[in-house]
């Protein structure tokens, strides 16, 4: 098979709109178009996807490159951490998708991206970590973000999968991405008309399978826990009936969550890179399956001219 790859203008529209899905979407304790919180608006979101489309897709650039001047972008933009984890999350997939390979297939073109993250990647990755000053990030005894990086991004990812869940994503191949979210997201594509109500659908999901870590680091596990099971009744109810159905209880539990400061941030961030994953996938079998000719240029079609293929069964 030719060597694939995607270039960063097929790539820069599916980043903003995928960052601009999680406030599309009403997710229960997170800032939305529908309910500001946490002293942010849906504006200071959109304002981030905007300032990281160009240096998250930048060609030639490195994933600590990606990491740091996006966030970077995001600081002059709107000058508080809106999205550090939908960054970090999204920098891999980005340079997976960049990357000329042999293979179509997403997770394995990233294996070799995780497994080459170098020293200057974690530098770079510690410094966005630092000027995003995230709530709750705590100290640790071996490669504190705070101090200059004594390994590579992939090793001090590891080292920190035990307490962080988008740190396990580097130490594990995206394994809740793709093993867990990318089936829920296809399966959500089918069950609902709309796609904002398909990434409600991912949300409570994944909030509802591991306790949300952001949440552990701010609240601790016991109230972690409470908010995987409720996240877990509301799912039931909101797939079981509509999304219109279980809307009383989406309120509900936002303002809930909102009010006692509870903010499910690493489930959102898991949920963008599911829908980017899912959206890089698609351009990926679209280039492998165009003439050769075609290759050079071509933009993917929005998705919304590509939701006819997600209709309710």
């Amino acid at each position: 098979m030719n060597r694939l790859a995607l270039v960063p203008g097929q790539i820069s529209a599916l980043v903003e709109d995928v960052c601009e899905l999680d406030v599309r979407a009403f997710k229960p304790g997170n800032v939305s178009f529908a309910s500001p919180g946490h002293g942010m608006t849906a504006e200071h979101f959109v304002q981030s996807a905007k300032a990281i489309v160009e240096p998250l897709v930048r060609d030639g650039a490195t994933v600590g490159e990606r990491i740091l001047d996006s966030v970077t972008a995001t600081r002059t933009a709107v000058r508080c951490n809106t999205n550090l984890g939908i960054i970090l999350l999204l920098a891999p997939l980005v340079q997976a998708a960049l990357s000329r390979m042999p293979v179509t297939d997403l997770r394995s073109r990233l294996e070799p991206i995780l497994r080459g993250l170098s020293v200057d990647d974690a530098e770079r990755a510690f410094a966005a970590i630092r000027l995003a000053a995230p709530g709750g990030l705590g100290d640790s005894a071996q490669h504190d973000v705070r101090g200059p990086a004594s390994t590579d991004l992939g090793t001090a990812m590891r080292q920190a999968s035990v307490r962080d869940r988008i740190a396990r994503q580097y130490a594990t191949g995206y394994e809740d991405i793709f093993a867990f979210g990318v089936p829920l997201a296809e399966l959500a594509l089918h069950r609902h008309a709309g796609e904002d109500w398909a990434a409600v659908d991912v949300f409570l999901g994944l909030l509802g399978q591991w306790p949300d870590t952001h949440i552990v680091r701010k609240h601790g596990p016991d109230v972690a826990n409470a908010v995987c099971l409720e996240a877990r009744r509301i799912r039931t109810k909101f797939v079981a009936t509509s999304p219109e159905a279980a809307m009383p209880l989406l309120l509900e539990f936002d303002a809930s969550l909102k009010d006692r400061g509870i903010n499910p941030g690493t489930s959102a961030d898991l949920t963008v890179a599911v829908f980017l994953a899912v959206r890089l996938q698609e351009a990926l079998d679209k280039i492998a399956n165009e003439p050769p000719a075609e290759l050079a240029g071509g933009i993917c079609p929005p998705r919304a001219l590509a939701r006819e293929f997600h209709q309710p069964l």
